[in-house]
């Protein structure tokens, strides 16, 4: 089974309702075509709080992404999934993933179909060109991971490392990051770095974090967006 991930971005404001289309009439489709699995992320009004948590550093940011697990991402087998998620509107990107859940939610699962609660935070990562592949898989997987889950109040973290970009002329992302977090993060910082009422364990979090994303991140490319998700 793979993972491809469709990242979807329209000129302007996404189209009203967007949220609803993708899970109510995309996600079915994608089903009875023979997805195993379909979950969606989408920009909507329940992240408006988050607004300055958003950062864009290579447009466009997604407005939406959809996951699908399918039997295999060969071009012509991938095909109706593709046309199906075009059918939407937007710009379309496709890309090819190893997901890896090093923290699965337990804390505040969701029935299928519903919205996980809080906000689940979408990072776009690229590779400094200084960096091998190896040694930028071992500083994020094998190192950062762990300091990450120490120093934020995530409840859900997914990797997944991109292994080809599917669609000709799409953005060069390397990995794209999936963390949830408790709703109270969208706007105290306290609360997105687990330092309730502790003003210096908050910028000693906030400095650490910092020290270690820089380690393997091109932070003048990172994109970030604030989004609902729901599982299908």
């Amino acid at each position: 089974m793979e993972k491809v991930i469709y990242l979807m971005a329209f000129d302007g404001a996404a189209p009203t309702g967007l949220g609803d289309q993708l899970r109510t009439d995309l996600a079915p489709r994608l089903i009875d075509q023979g997805a195993h699995r379909v979950s969606v992320n989408v920009a909507d009004d329940d992240v408006v709080p988050a607004a300055n948590l958003r950062m864009v550093f290579s447009p466009p940011a997604a407005d939406a992404l959809v996951s699908v697990w399918i039997d295999s991402a060969v071009d012509h087998l991938r095909l109706p999934f593709d046309v199906a998620v075009s059918s939407v509107g937007g710009g379309v990107a496709a890309y090819l993933v190893t997901e890896s859940v090093p923290m699965p939610n337990t804390r505040f699962p969701a029935a299928l179909g519903e919205r996980v609660p809080g906000m689940a935070q979408v990072a776009f990562l690229q590779r400094p060109a200084s960096q091998s592949v190896d040694e930028w898989l071992d500083i994020w997987l094998n190192s950062h991971t762990v300091i990450a889950q120490d120093l934020q109040d995530t409840f859900s973290y997914v990797q997944n490392v991109v292994a080809r970009v599917l669609t000709p002329g799409a953005e060069p992302w390397n990995a794209i990051v999936e963390e949830c977090f408790p709703a109270g993060a969208m706007t105290d910082p306290h609360v997105f770095y687990d330092a309730v009422g502790d003003d210096d364990r908050l910028a000693r979090h906030q400095r650490e974090m910092f020290e270690s994303v820089e380690r393997f991140i091109d932070l003048s490319k990172i994109n970030v967006v604030p989004t609902s998700r729901y599982d299908l």
